[in-house]
């Protein structure tokens, strides 16, 4: 069966209104503080234009994967995905939860995955 995708077209062409065309066109000709908006945008661009992922990778110096997660997160959420969503720091900690698991019982001796971290030894 041929897929489009491993042929190196992306799975489905974007479609651009004239609102988000000329937001993007806007971006891209007056630069952008972020250089992340600006070659997202680049990378919208250039696949609403007919591109292959492999020549939009090539014009942003991105990988394919990275434009492909890009375009789909355009389908999926429009330009707000020209905003990096990165999150750093430290991780979350897991909370011990109230309900009981799939066994029915609630008994914290049965619980194998500990979700308090041990005190930091003092120096």
């Amino acid at each position: 069966m041929w897929w489009p995708s491993l042929c190196g077209y992306a799975e489905w062409p974007i479609r651009l209104t004239d609102q988000e065309g000329q937001k993007l066109q806007q971006i891209v000709r007056r630069g952008s503080s972020s250089s992340v908006r600006y070659r997202r945008a680049m990378m919208l661009l250039a696949s609403a234009g007919g591109n292959r992922v492999p020549v939009v990778a090539q014009l942003v110096q991105a990988g394919e994967d990275t434009i492909r997660d890009v375009t789909h997160q355009f389908s999926e959420i429009g330009l707000a995905c020209l905003d990096p969503r990165w999150a750093g720091g430290r991780p979350r900690l897991l909370t011990p939860t109230t309900s009981s698991g799939p066994s029915g019982n609630n008994d914290s001796s049965t619980d194998h995955c500990s979700s308090e971290r041990s005190p930091r030894p003092t120096y």
